[in-house]
């Protein structure tokens, strides 16, 4: 009888911080603990969202993570120790398809 084989989920990981500093903290962190294989800071983004009854406007930095499924509860854990607001946006979307070449890159390099 043939056994599957799973395959480990890969995921990217969207966080808005509140600036490439917070972002660059953060992102130094899960990478040398290897929670994430890469991260891309884009050092400005535009953000509108409601507040406490009131529509807000912010520059942030947008930090674009990509990880193991396996491991997002430890990278959530991970951000949110560091990240300055109450309630960080921390958003997983799972990667569906890509280079092998880059994915098996991914899970080497992660924990």
């Amino acid at each position: 009888m043939n056994k599957k084989v799973e395959k480990p989920g890969y995921i990217v990981v969207h966080v808005a911080v509140k600036d490439i500093e917070e972002g660059r903290k953060i992102t130094k962190s899960i990478v040398k603990r290897r929670l994430a294989t890469c991260v891309n800071i884009i050092p400005e983004v535009e953000s509108y969202f409601w507040w406490k009854d009131k529509l807000e406007t912010v520059k942030e930095a947008m930090l674009i993570i990509k990880s193991k499924e396996s491991l997002l509860t430890e990278l959530t854990r991970a951000i949110k120790k560091l990240h300055s607001y109450s309630i960080p946006e921390i958003i997983a979307l799972p990667i569906t398809g890509g280079s092998r070449d880059y994915l098996e890159w991914l899970d080497s390099e992660t924990i």
